[in-house]
């Protein structure tokens, strides 16, 4: 079933250059796998298909409701229903936009809502938020106020430690990064 999400989300995203793509996508279920191996108690399985379904429903990509293109995914691979709602608030707590820092009640919740943060921060964050600003005819300042509105609030909302260690460095990075653009920009 993973290999199969995997497959929906390259053909779900085809196209999409905007930093919501198969490529974070796969980035943000490569972290979940890695903070899953990190804390072992979780439902791999759960947290797996969660990170690679995180999207499917995005607003800002999709008019869907009730998460219908996760749904569809997963009633198409025969999954459990009580696995499908697992899944499915996952996906739900996961929005930074909708839950703010607010953190989801599971383990697995936890483990992809931090997964996903961890990708928009660091050098991969940096270029997302000015893929998704040009996509959406953002000028460079209009970007650079996505930093401060919530890039740099994600590493102090982080769930797990193994997150938050990963953070540490992608967070200095983005302050980096912010002081040499207002040194070039003065």
């Amino acid at each position: 079933m993973i290999e199969a999400a995997k497959r929906y989300i390259e053909n779900l995203f085809a196209g999409d250059s905007g930093g919501h793509d198969a490529a974070h996508t796969l980035r943000v279920y490569r972290n979940a796998m890695r903070l899953a191996d990190a804390l072992p108690d979780c439902d791999r399985e759960t947290v797996a298909l969660a990170a690679l379904l995180h999207d499917a429903d995005d607003p800002k990509l999709f008019k869907t409701e009730n998460l219908a293109n996760a749904r569809a995914f997963l009633a198409s691979q025969n999954a459990d229903p009580a696995r499908i709602e697992a899944v499915c608030r996952i996906i739900d707590g996961v929005s930074f936009s909708k839950n703010g820092l607010a953190p989801p009640t599971t383990l697995e919740g936890r483990i992809v809502q931090d997964a996903d943060r961890l990708d928009a921060l660091g050098a991969v964050g940096i270029a997302r938020t000015f893929a998704y600003g040009g996509a959406h005819g953002r000028t460079l300042d209009e970007s650079v106020k996505h930093f401060h509105e919530k890039l740099l609030h994600l590493a102090d909302g982080l769930n797990t430690s193994p997150a938050r260690e990963l953070a540490r460095e992608r967070h200095e990075f983005l302050l980096q990064f912010l002081r040499q653009y207002e040194e070039e920009t003065r």
